[in-house]
């Protein structure tokens, strides 16, 4: 065993202390082990120990069961959380996703076995700093290596999430796969579509959240992960574009995926999926142009079927696929104001500053490098313009309501609906209609000569 330096916080010490005092042994394990040995802070601190949940509860003021059918307990203290676990042997995984039992065990050896990978399988006494690293972790750290813990098609038919495991720490790491590691991945890659999409989903966000996701989709093209997990994106692969394209449509999307914000998860899937539908609807010109036709509409459908596969939640999926349907704007200073008011209308003002980033990862993306921001920084400028009028750009800002139509002898249902569209698109074009005897004018007019019959 290995003496470590490093300061580890009061809190956690004082957690450790009373565990240990009470006659139980408690380590430091997870990621922040590996965070220590990259000579980083850890974000958050997870311990193991050989005392069960019922054996915690009595230690601290606040213990809160988070899993603790596997054993997991959250110890709140002094405004700091520990995920704790206890100590346990694993059984056999008929399912490939779950052991059939699960034993606690008081040998911490036992425990660091059944981890996936040698980077997971160590741990810190924290008062006495001592690492405790039975397969060789450190090394692999040192290495920048992720390597399975074992045989790695076992750990892989143990738990099949494992593969898509492997990815995300390489993605977030930045390490390597060992060959081996990666060989079984390959091979046992098929076995992921037995896997719950809700655990897929927690993997693919953590992945979507690192600083390149694009290393990430790589290696999933590289082991066979690819088309099990994203069938339409990889048919992107291999799709050449014209013009300024320098990238086919799987390379474009993944390095606008790296390009869009990673704190911002609705405009880092709208940039990964924004044109996933340009293989279906490629065409050719008899000038032998690539064209692909209202592909945004294609994508924002094909987009909506992917995150409701991985069980993403419905307002999640709808803000990715409005800003995939709306990303093919072009404006031009020529544009009239109507035009500005109509176009934030159909966006929405909650959507601009998302579909304004997706349009920069986009131009980024196209040639990997940055585009002339000059013509979105007008169109940004207009509207702040337009809108600085105060025009209506709802219904709801309309001068009048169903019941003033109602008033004046516009019945409710179908009629009226149609009655408040047409005046709001008059408002949109010349907002100083919008008083409420200019519209109940308007209004009548309008029934009276297009809609009574």
């Amino acid at each position: 065993m290995e003496r470590i330096r490093y300061p580890f916080p009061k809190e956690l010490l004082e957690v450790h202390t009373r565990i240990v005092q009470a006659g139980y042994q408690c380590y430091v394990v997870g990621g922040a082990v590996r965070s220590i040995l990259l000579n980083k802070n850890p974000t958050d601190w997870d311990l193991a120990t050989d005392a069960t949940p019922e054996e915690l509860f009595p230690l601290f003021k606040t213990v809160i069961p988070t899993g603790i059918k596997h054993g997991t307990v959250t110890i709140l203290y002094k405004g700091q959380k520990f995920e704790t676990t206890t100590f346990r042997i694993e059984g056999p995984y008929s399912d490939a996703r779950h052991p059939d039992h699960v034993h606690y065990t008081r040998d911490l050896q036992e425990d660091l076995k059944r981890r996936d990978f040698t980077i997971n399988a160590m741990a810190i006494e924290p008062r006495e700093k001592l690492l405790i690293d039975p397969y060789g972790g450190q090394e692999d750290v040192k290495r920048c290596l992720i390597r399975a813990l074992g045989d790695p098609k076992e750990r892989f038919q143990e738990d099949a999430l494992r593969i898509l495991r492997a990815v995300r720490f390489s993605v977030q790491l930045r390490f390597t796969i060992e060959e081996q590691t990666k060989q079984a991945m390959r091979v046992l890659a098929p076995t992921l579509s037995n896997v719950s999409f809700e655990r897929l989903r927690d993997e693919m966000e953590k992945i979507m959240a690192s600083e390149t996701p694009s290393i990430g989709f790589n290696l999933m093209t590289e082991t066979g992960i690819l088309p099990i997990l994203f069938p339409e994106l990889e048919v992107c692969r291999g799709v050449e574009q014209k013009g300024s394209h320098a990238f086919d449509v799987f390379t474009h999307s993944i390095l606008c995926c790296d390009a869009a914000p990673k704190h911002n998860p609705t405009v880092r899937w709208a940039a990964l999926l924004h044109d996933i539908g340009k293989p279906i609807v490629k065409t050719m010109t008899p000038e032998g142009d690539i064209v692909f036709h209202r592909h945004e509409q294609t994508s924002a459908q094909l987009a909506s079927n992917i995150l409701r596969r991985f069980r993403f939640p419905v307002a999640f999926e709808k803000r990715v696929t409005h800003l995939i349907l709306h990303h093919m704007f072009h404006y031009e200073d020529s544009w009239t104001d109507a035009a500005v008011r109509r176009f934030v209308r159909k966006v929405g003002k909650e959507h601009l500053e998302d579909l304004f980033t997706l349009r920069e990862a986009d131009g980024w993306a196209t040639a990997g490098k940055r585009q002339d921001p000059r013509t979105l920084t007008r169109f940004r400028e207009r509207i702040a313009s337009v809108l600085a009028q105060s025009a209506p750009l709802s219904l709801k800002e309309l001068a009048v309501n169903g019941n003033d139509l109602s008033e004046v002898g516009i019945p409710t249902g179908p009629a009226m609906g149609t009655v408040l569209q047409f005046l709001l698109e008059s408002v949109l074009e010349d907002p100083s209609m919008n008083e409420k005897e200019t519209l109940l004018k308007l209004a009548k007019n309008f029934y009276q000569e297009r809609l009574k019959i």
